[in-house]
């Protein structure tokens, strides 16, 4: 039993140590592949990799992976439009002006805003006073980071508006798909979400004259960048996380949020040579700390029912009623899946 424990304790550890170091670097890919591609038509590239690798193992994996009610379609148009087509145009617009440690920073507010939205929109939904507390220090971290003054209004504050909108363009969609109720494995609605983004992020860049094939610049260091996007960071990087939050539910594999940027930080000093100023670091610790008052009672609640096994939930072909979890989906009957911020 004990020897069991400790395995599965060093299995969970690996995964997250692999999720955190994979979805850290990838903001460090984004950079480096923006020199080729243009922004929006780089994000659909990914998409477009990612969502066919996935497609393939859900179909190979899972009994039932072809959308089946009208549920499941609109739930699939929903997170396709927002929570990959306008989450990754404007994270990947976004961050063509700040850091790689910044837009993981500025990403991680994700969990808040989807709490915040949460109390806007669903009656059911309440919101405690260090629930209040958390978003105010998260939003006060926000203001340190964009340093808002007469000097800094240029590129910085662009780009942190615009992974502010990428941030909320996710939250709005994960409360909307709280109304609904998915067949199939959760996985399979993933897969497809991730085809009906990359269709949308390719209608998104036809609308600006720069986003054409014809100006991407075919560079190793570019196809590298989208190869590690699409394979690694999107489509294995989902299976992990959905493995991760099998095992310790959703609160918990939030905490990856918090690990990426410190990963983001180093890569982006190390490979890109990327300085990180001292408001950058306060202000991630006030997001931090807005983020563990915010989600203090979900944190509690997990760490209290430790120990619970269940089923690996990405393929289980029972699926129920879809809730979030902040920034994850988690299913009624106790299984939990979800779609990364990143």
């Amino acid at each position: 039993m004990l020897l069991s424990t400790m395995t599965s304790t060093r299995t969970t550890l690996s995964l997250f140590g692999l999720l955190t170091l994979v979805w850290g670097t990838s903001f460090v890919a984004i950079k480096a592949g923006l020199d080729s591609f243009p922004p929006i038509l780089f994000a659909a590239f990914r998409h477009d990799l990612a969502s066919v690798l996935l497609l393939a193992f859900v179909a190979a994996s899972s009994r039932r992976w072809l959308p089946r009610t009208r549920s499941d379609l609109e739930l699939i148009a929903i997170g396709g439009a927002l929570m990959v087509g306008g989450h990754f145009s404007l994270l990947f617009v976004g961050q063509q002006y700040v850091p790689s440690a910044l837009g993981a920073i500025l990403l991680s507010l994700t969990p808040m805003l989807t709490a915040l939205f949460a109390v806007v929109a669903l009656p059911a939904e309440r919101m405690r006073i260090h629930g209040v507390a958390g978003l105010v220090l998260g939003f006060l971290g926000v203001l340190v980071i964009a340093n808002p003054s007469p000097s800094s209004l240029g590129g910085q504050l662009v780009g942190v508006l615009l992974l502010l909108g990428s941030a909320a363009s996710f939250s709005i969609g994960a409360v909307w798909a709280e109304r609904y109720t998915a067949s199939l494995p959760i996985v399979s609605i993933q897969a497809w979400m991730m085809l009906f983004g990359a269709i949308v992020l390719h209608a998104i860049s036809l609308r600006h004259p720069g986003e054409t094939v014809a100006a991407v610049e075919w560079t190793q260091s570019g196809l590298l960048a989208l190869v590690y996007l699409g394979v690694f960071a999107s489509a294995v990087g989902f299976l992990v996380y959905f493995r991760l939050m099998d095992a310790v539910g959703p609160s918990e594999t939030s905490l990856v949020n918090y690990a990426t940027p410190v990963v983001a930080a180093v890569a982006g000093w190390a490979l890109l040579g990327e300085q990180i100023t001292a408001l950058t670091v306060a202000g991630f610790g006030l997001i931090l700390g807005g983020f563990l008052l915010v989600k203090a009672d979900a944190i509690r609640s997990s760490v209290l029912h430790r120990g619970s096994t269940a089923v690996p939930a990405f393929y289980d072909d029972s699926r129920e009623h879809v809730v979030v979890e902040g920034n994850a989906y988690v299913v009624e009957s106790g299984s939990e899946t979800g779609y990364p911020a990143d």
